[in-house]
């Protein structure tokens, strides 16, 4: 009897696990969500006995910018309950903030199971360069970004007396830091897209020009100013990050992949 030709196994194989029903699959992101909740709580707590420390590294820069203009150096409330309230809410976004990793890992483990053996290596570097990320955006929108539009808005206003209050001062905070975060996440976002084959290094490459337009379009609604200075501020790190995006997008993509793999079967 002929021996039958075996067949070659698969090299990018999924893990032996039934397939997850539609119900299965709201079941663990039940579950997930619960660990995340549970997490961020404890975070909260832990983050609450610190808040006020928290919320004075937070006003910081408007502090800076009064000074510098010669100006009270004091943030107002109109509302008796309003402080509380802004420390339950730092509270919650910085115990969110420190609890990112586990928060992270559950989001991995909800979707790892419909990915393939070699791409699940990824959870490591996933997890630190999208809190790395993170963190150099946050870090760079509070130490460039906001202080220079601060002191540009404060000193256009200098002819008025500000009066501050912490919630509007806090809301602008947190959309510059944390719109600045997420913006240093596009590398993270391009190396998910490439791996699903969604986008490629040469699309990317090819409509180079258009991203920048783009680019300086969302850099000029973002930014809480008008002028020029500060959307270049804005749109620098953005450019920079599009650029890495593509090499990241030439890394992972199927095809380079693939190429890869016939190039080495053929040494």
């Amino acid at each position: 009897m002929p021996d039958v030709a075996e067949v070659p196994p698969v090299e990018e194989e999924k893990d032996a696990m039934p397939t997850m029903g539609f119900l299965d699959h709201l079941e663990e992101l039940r579950r997930r969500l619960v660990y995340s909740i549970a997490a961020v709580a404890v975070g909260f707590f832990a983050c609450w006995w610190k808040v006020e420390k928290i919320y004075e590294y937070m006003q910081r820069p408007i502090i800076d910018a009064l000074r510098a203009n010669g100006m009270a150096e004091k943030l107002v409330y109109l509302n008796p309950t309003e402080p509380f309230n802004l420390y339950l809410k730092i509270a919650a976004l910085a115990g969110l903030f420190l609890m990112s990793p586990f928060v992270l890992y559950q989001v991995w483990m909800f979707i790892s199971p419909g990915l393939y053996r070699k791409e699940k290596k990824y959870v490591v570097p996933f997890m630190v360069s999208t809190i790395t990320l993170f963190v150099c955006g946050g870090l760079f929108g509070y130490k460039i970004v906001y202080p220079a539009a601060l002191n540009f808005l404060i000193n256009f206003g200098k002819q008025f007396q500000p009066m501050i209050t912490i919630g509007e001062y806090t809301s602008l905070f947190l959309s510059i830091i944390l719109g600045m975060g997420l913006i240093f996440e596009m590398p993270i976002l391009v190396f998910f897209l490439s791996l699903m084959g969604i986008v490629s290094a040469g699309f990317m490459l090819k409509n180079f020009r258009y991203s920048i337009l783009v680019i300086f379009i969302l850099a000029a609604i973002v930014t809480p100013t008008t002028d020029i200075l500060n959307m270049c501020i804005f749109a620098a790190p953005m450019i920079a990050l599009y650029a890495v995006s593509i090499g990241v997008a030439w890394l992972v993509h199927p095809k380079t992949r693939a190429a890869r793999r016939e190039k080495q079967a053929a040494k």
